[in-house]
Protein backbone atom coordinates (compact mmCIF):
# COMPACT_ATOMS: atom_id res chain seq x y z
CA UNK A 1 0.00 0.00 0.00
CA UNK A 2 1.26 3.36 -1.18
CA UNK A 3 1.31 5.88 1.73
CA UNK A 4 -0.94 8.86 2.44
CA UNK A 5 1.33 11.20 1.52
CA UNK A 6 2.35 9.47 -1.76
CA UNK A 7 -1.49 9.04 -2.64
CA UNK A 8 -1.96 12.85 -2.15
CA UNK A 9 1.00 14.48 -4.12
CA UNK A 10 -0.61 12.03 -7.02
CA UNK A 11 -4.35 13.37 -6.23
CA UNK A 12 -2.94 16.70 -6.33
CA UNK A 13 -0.99 16.59 -9.59
CA UNK A 14 -3.99 14.77 -11.59
CA UNK A 15 -6.24 17.48 -10.22
CA UNK A 16 -3.63 20.55 -11.44
CA UNK A 17 -3.35 18.53 -14.66
CA UNK A 18 -7.11 18.55 -14.98
CA UNK A 19 -7.43 22.37 -14.50
CA UNK A 20 -5.21 22.52 -16.84
CA UNK A 21 -6.75 20.99 -19.81
CA UNK A 22 -10.06 23.15 -18.73
CA UNK A 23 -7.99 26.39 -19.00
CA UNK A 24 -6.78 25.27 -22.22
CA UNK A 25 -10.22 24.29 -23.99
CA UNK A 26 -11.26 27.56 -21.97
CA UNK A 27 -9.03 29.74 -24.51
CA UNK A 28 -9.66 27.39 -27.21
CA UNK A 29 -13.48 27.76 -27.55
CA UNK A 30 -12.47 31.91 -27.20
CA UNK A 31 -10.57 31.53 -30.26
CA UNK A 32 -7.75 33.65 -28.81
CA UNK A 33 -5.76 34.10 -25.46
CA UNK A 34 -5.55 37.74 -24.04
CA UNK A 35 -1.79 38.40 -23.08
CA UNK A 36 -0.14 41.98 -21.66
CA UNK A 37 -0.21 45.22 -23.07
CA UNK A 38 -3.50 43.79 -25.25
CA UNK A 39 -1.37 41.59 -27.34
CA UNK A 40 -2.46 37.85 -27.95
CA UNK A 41 -1.17 34.90 -28.27
CA UNK A 42 -1.62 32.43 -31.77
CA UNK A 43 -4.69 30.22 -31.66
CA UNK A 44 -6.81 28.98 -35.02
CA UNK A 45 -10.18 30.28 -35.19
CA UNK A 46 -12.63 28.76 -38.34
CA UNK A 47 -15.81 29.20 -39.71
CA UNK A 48 -18.18 30.98 -37.04
CA UNK A 49 -16.33 31.40 -34.17
CA UNK A 50 -15.48 34.68 -33.41
CA UNK A 51 -12.52 36.26 -32.28
CA UNK A 52 -10.97 39.87 -31.24
CA UNK A 53 -7.68 40.67 -33.53
CA UNK A 54 -4.11 40.70 -31.22
CA UNK A 55 -0.52 40.60 -31.58
CA UNK A 56 2.42 38.29 -30.17
CA UNK A 57 5.67 40.58 -29.82
CA UNK A 58 9.36 39.26 -29.91
CA UNK A 59 12.46 41.34 -29.93
CA UNK A 60 12.52 44.84 -30.84
CA UNK A 61 12.26 45.71 -34.69
CA UNK A 62 10.71 42.18 -35.54
CA UNK A 63 7.74 41.30 -37.19
CA UNK A 64 5.21 40.50 -34.30
CA UNK A 65 2.89 37.37 -34.80
CA UNK A 66 -0.75 38.08 -35.25
CA UNK A 67 -4.01 35.88 -34.09
CA UNK A 68 -3.74 33.98 -37.68
CA UNK A 69 -0.69 33.93 -40.03
CA UNK A 70 -0.43 36.26 -43.14
CA UNK A 71 -0.76 33.29 -45.44
CA UNK A 72 -4.37 32.38 -44.25
CA UNK A 73 -5.58 35.86 -44.35
CA UNK A 74 -4.69 36.11 -47.56
CA UNK A 75 -7.32 33.66 -48.82
CA UNK A 76 -9.88 36.59 -47.41
CA UNK A 77 -8.07 39.04 -49.09
CA UNK A 78 -7.08 40.30 -46.20
CA UNK A 79 -3.92 41.70 -44.58
CA UNK A 80 -2.08 42.63 -41.23
CA UNK A 81 1.10 43.05 -42.78
CA UNK A 82 3.76 43.20 -45.60
CA UNK A 83 6.24 40.26 -44.99
CA UNK A 84 9.58 42.05 -46.27
CA UNK A 85 12.59 43.21 -45.31
CA UNK A 86 12.46 46.68 -46.48
CA UNK A 87 11.70 49.33 -43.94
CA UNK A 88 8.37 50.51 -45.40
CA UNK A 89 5.16 50.82 -43.13
CA UNK A 90 1.33 51.63 -43.77
CA UNK A 91 -0.21 54.92 -41.61
CA UNK A 92 -3.83 53.65 -40.97
CA UNK A 93 -6.36 55.51 -38.60
CA UNK A 94 -9.48 54.80 -36.77
CA UNK A 95 -11.81 57.63 -36.56
CA UNK A 96 -15.14 57.46 -34.28
CA UNK A 97 -15.38 60.88 -33.89
CA UNK A 98 -13.44 63.92 -33.95
CA UNK A 99 -12.46 66.33 -31.16
CA UNK A 100 -9.94 68.33 -32.55
CA UNK A 101 -7.00 66.37 -33.31
CA UNK A 102 -7.73 65.37 -36.87
CA UNK A 103 -6.70 68.83 -38.28
CA UNK A 104 -2.97 68.79 -36.67
CA UNK A 105 -2.84 64.63 -37.48
CA UNK A 106 -3.35 65.87 -41.20
CA UNK A 107 -0.81 68.82 -40.50
CA UNK A 108 1.81 66.54 -39.80
CA UNK A 109 0.89 64.02 -42.79
CA UNK A 110 1.22 66.64 -45.15
CA UNK A 111 4.67 67.49 -43.97
CA UNK A 112 5.92 64.51 -44.31
CA UNK A 113 4.22 63.71 -47.82
CA UNK A 114 2.59 60.56 -46.32
CA UNK A 115 -0.16 58.63 -47.35
CA UNK A 116 -2.77 56.97 -45.01
CA UNK A 117 -5.39 55.41 -44.76
CA UNK A 118 -8.53 56.80 -42.74
CA UNK A 119 -11.28 54.25 -41.39
CA UNK A 120 -14.46 56.13 -41.02
CA UNK A 121 -17.84 55.68 -39.64
CA UNK A 122 -20.95 56.60 -40.30
CA UNK A 123 -20.93 59.73 -36.90
CA UNK A 124 -17.74 60.81 -38.40
CA UNK A 125 -19.09 61.25 -41.54
CA UNK A 126 -22.45 62.83 -40.36
CA UNK A 127 -20.58 65.57 -38.40
CA UNK A 128 -16.99 66.15 -40.24
CA UNK A 129 -17.81 66.10 -43.79
CA UNK A 130 -15.29 68.33 -44.02
CA UNK A 131 -12.29 66.94 -42.55
CA UNK A 132 -13.00 63.92 -44.84
CA UNK A 133 -12.96 66.12 -47.85
CA UNK A 134 -9.69 67.27 -46.70
CA UNK A 135 -8.22 63.81 -46.19
CA UNK A 136 -9.25 62.90 -49.69
CA UNK A 137 -8.01 66.47 -51.06
CA UNK A 138 -4.63 65.64 -49.43
CA UNK A 139 -4.06 62.18 -51.20
CA UNK A 140 -5.02 59.96 -48.24
CA UNK A 141 -7.67 56.69 -48.60
CA UNK A 142 -10.80 56.79 -46.93
CA UNK A 143 -11.44 53.33 -46.00
CA UNK A 144 -15.07 51.47 -44.16
CA UNK A 145 -15.38 50.99 -40.69
CA UNK A 146 -19.02 50.30 -40.67
CA UNK A 147 -21.70 52.84 -40.92
CA UNK A 148 -22.33 51.81 -36.68
CA UNK A 149 -19.46 50.17 -35.59
CA UNK A 150 -21.19 46.90 -34.41
CA UNK A 151 -19.50 43.50 -33.36
CA UNK A 152 -19.45 42.77 -36.66
CA UNK A 153 -18.99 39.15 -35.93
CA UNK A 154 -22.78 38.68 -34.42
CA UNK A 155 -24.22 39.78 -37.48
CA UNK A 156 -24.81 36.36 -39.07
CA UNK A 157 -26.79 37.01 -42.64
CA UNK A 158 -24.99 38.41 -45.47
CA UNK A 159 -27.47 41.17 -45.96
CA UNK A 160 -27.06 42.73 -42.31
CA UNK A 161 -23.09 42.41 -42.85
CA UNK A 162 -23.80 44.17 -46.05
CA UNK A 163 -26.16 46.86 -44.94
CA UNK A 164 -23.62 47.90 -42.26
CA UNK A 165 -20.81 48.37 -45.09
CA UNK A 166 -23.50 49.89 -47.91
CA UNK A 167 -25.06 52.19 -45.73
CA UNK A 168 -21.55 54.27 -44.90
CA UNK A 169 -20.86 53.71 -48.78
CA UNK A 170 -24.42 55.56 -49.80
CA UNK A 171 -23.35 58.53 -47.21
CA UNK A 172 -19.87 58.75 -48.08
CA UNK A 173 -20.70 58.89 -51.47
CA UNK A 174 -23.01 61.89 -50.77
CA UNK A 175 -20.69 63.52 -49.28
CA UNK A 176 -18.07 63.20 -51.38
CA UNK A 177 -19.11 62.38 -55.01
CA UNK A 178 -17.08 59.28 -54.88
CA UNK A 179 -17.35 56.23 -54.09
CA UNK A 180 -15.48 54.70 -51.27
CA UNK A 181 -12.31 52.72 -51.31
CA UNK A 182 -13.03 48.96 -50.64
CA UNK A 183 -10.80 48.87 -47.72
CA UNK A 184 -12.99 47.43 -44.63
CA UNK A 185 -11.62 47.23 -41.04
CA UNK A 186 -13.47 45.03 -38.34
CA UNK A 187 -14.51 47.41 -35.61
CA UNK A 188 -12.88 46.68 -32.64
CA UNK A 189 -10.47 43.71 -34.87
CA UNK A 190 -13.39 41.51 -33.76
CA UNK A 191 -13.82 39.20 -36.83
CA UNK A 192 -14.80 35.75 -37.53
CA UNK A 193 -13.95 33.54 -40.85
CA UNK A 194 -17.41 33.81 -41.97
CA UNK A 195 -17.07 37.49 -41.58
CA UNK A 196 -13.58 37.54 -43.79
CA UNK A 197 -15.36 35.91 -46.05
CA UNK A 198 -18.16 38.14 -46.24
CA UNK A 199 -16.36 41.76 -46.42
CA UNK A 200 -14.47 39.57 -49.46
CA UNK A 201 -17.64 38.58 -51.37
CA UNK A 202 -18.91 42.21 -51.48
CA UNK A 203 -15.32 43.11 -53.07
CA UNK A 204 -13.53 44.34 -49.91
CA UNK A 205 -9.95 44.39 -48.71
CA UNK A 206 -9.79 43.76 -45.04
CA UNK A 207 -7.16 45.20 -42.65
CA UNK A 208 -5.97 44.25 -39.74
CA UNK A 209 -2.60 45.86 -38.23
CA UNK A 210 0.61 45.00 -36.59
CA UNK A 211 1.27 47.38 -34.42
CA UNK A 212 -0.98 50.00 -31.95
CA UNK A 213 -0.77 51.08 -29.03
CA UNK A 214 -3.55 52.11 -25.88
CA UNK A 215 -3.90 55.65 -27.04
CA UNK A 216 -7.90 55.53 -27.39
CA UNK A 217 -9.02 56.24 -23.93
CA UNK A 218 -9.92 59.80 -23.39
CA UNK A 219 -9.51 60.03 -19.64
CA UNK A 220 -6.18 57.89 -19.62
CA UNK A 221 -4.02 59.41 -22.92
CA UNK A 222 -0.43 57.84 -22.47
CA UNK A 223 2.27 60.48 -22.28
CA UNK A 224 4.79 61.40 -24.97
CA UNK A 225 7.17 58.58 -23.83
CA UNK A 226 5.15 56.14 -23.39
CA UNK A 227 3.96 56.40 -26.80
CA UNK A 228 7.28 56.74 -28.33
CA UNK A 229 8.45 54.09 -26.06
CA UNK A 230 5.69 51.37 -27.79
CA UNK A 231 5.78 53.02 -31.85
CA UNK A 232 9.38 53.02 -31.82
CA UNK A 233 10.59 49.56 -30.06
CA UNK A 234 8.15 47.92 -31.79
CA UNK A 235 7.84 49.68 -35.31
CA UNK A 236 9.49 46.60 -38.05
CA UNK A 237 9.41 46.35 -41.86
CA UNK A 238 5.91 45.97 -43.38
CA UNK A 239 4.30 47.46 -40.37
CA UNK A 240 0.52 48.10 -40.97
CA UNK A 241 0.11 51.15 -38.18
CA UNK A 242 -3.43 51.74 -36.62
CA UNK A 243 -3.61 55.08 -34.41
CA UNK A 244 -6.73 56.45 -33.58
CA UNK A 245 -7.63 59.92 -34.91
CA UNK A 246 -9.38 61.02 -30.57
CA UNK A 247 -6.19 60.49 -29.48
CA UNK A 248 -4.94 63.69 -27.42
CA UNK A 249 -1.41 62.47 -27.79
CA UNK A 250 -1.05 61.24 -31.19
CA UNK A 251 -2.40 65.06 -32.98
CA UNK A 252 0.48 66.32 -30.78
CA UNK A 253 3.59 63.69 -31.51
CA UNK A 254 2.59 62.70 -34.77
CA UNK A 255 4.95 65.38 -36.43
CA UNK A 256 7.88 64.22 -34.18
CA UNK A 257 7.01 60.37 -34.57
CA UNK A 258 7.02 60.95 -38.17
CA UNK A 259 10.58 62.10 -38.11
CA UNK A 260 11.76 59.34 -36.12
CA UNK A 261 10.77 56.91 -37.96
CA UNK A 262 12.34 58.46 -41.07
CA UNK A 263 15.77 59.05 -39.17
CA UNK A 264 15.39 54.90 -38.48
CA UNK A 265 14.82 54.61 -42.25
CA UNK A 266 11.16 54.25 -42.74
CA UNK A 267 9.38 55.21 -45.50
CA UNK A 268 5.53 55.86 -46.15
CA UNK A 269 3.06 53.66 -48.39
CA UNK A 270 -0.52 53.63 -49.51
CA UNK A 271 -2.08 50.54 -48.58
CA UNK A 272 -2.82 50.01 -52.39
CA UNK A 273 0.49 48.66 -52.41
CA UNK A 274 0.37 46.40 -50.11
CA UNK A 275 -3.57 44.79 -51.44
CA UNK A 276 -2.30 45.74 -55.44
CA UNK A 277 -5.75 47.78 -55.39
Amino acid sequence: MKPVASMSAHLFLRLCGIALLLTLAYFGGQGVARISDGSAALLPVSGAASTSWGLGFGEPGTPPTGTVSANTLKKYDAYYIEETAEKKLYLTFDCGFENGNTPAILDALKKHDAPATFFVVGHYLETSPDLVKRMLAEGHTVGNHTYHHPDMSKISTEADFAKELESLETLYQEVTGEPISKYYRPPQGIYSEKNLQMANDLGYHTFFWSLAYADWKQDDQPTHEQAFDKLLTRIHPGAVVLLHNTSKTNGEILDELLTKWEEMGYTFHPLSELCGA
